[in-house]
């Protein structure tokens, strides 16, 4: 038996449609991340860029549990003191609520250049409108996936 091992022939990229209205964040993006990779495909190789393209609309209405609303994200400047955080309510309700998804999302993938040019792959959206029909993108409903899914507010 030998080990099959993809070639950007055998690459094939999808769009796929997510509403992260009600959806728990943490599953969410453990979902986008999956499928930035190409993890769910049964000719998975790690080292090539075998993902779909993924477009996330209503980032605005993600869910956290618990007290998450309330821990800090936090950044330096570069600069002496320049330490900064803002708590992920306050992105939330502020000018880009998308930037919660995203972060999420890059923290689980892995490290390196791969990833970087997989993150591109990534399309967050605050509100119900992207510009991505011409893509058609499928839809993939991630609340029926699990229960735990979602969370009413």
């Amino acid at each position: 038996m030998k080990t099959f091992t993809a070639t950007p022939a055998d690459i094939e990229k999808k769009w796929i449609l997510i509403d992260a209205e009600g959806v728990v964040l943490g599953r969410l993006a453990s979902i986008v991340a999956m499928r930035l990779r190409g993890k769910h495909k049964p000719t998975f190789t790690p080292h090539m860029d075998m993902g779909d393209n993924v477009i996330i609309i209503n980032a605005d209405k993600v869910q956290l549990t618990g007290d998450k609303r309330e821990e800090h994200f936090y950044w330096h400047t570069g600069h002496p003191g320049g330490i900064k955080s803002r708590t992920k309510a306050q992105i939330l309700e502020g000018a880009h609520p998308e930037r919660v998804v995203e972060n999420a999302v890059r923290r689980m993938l892995p490290r390196n250049r791969l990833s970087r040019k997989q993150l591109s792959h990534l399309r967050v959206f605050a509100g119900t409108e992207h510009g991505m029909n011409a893509q058609q993108p499928e839809v993939l409903d991630v609340k029926s996936m699990n229960k735990k899914n979602t969370r009413t507010a």
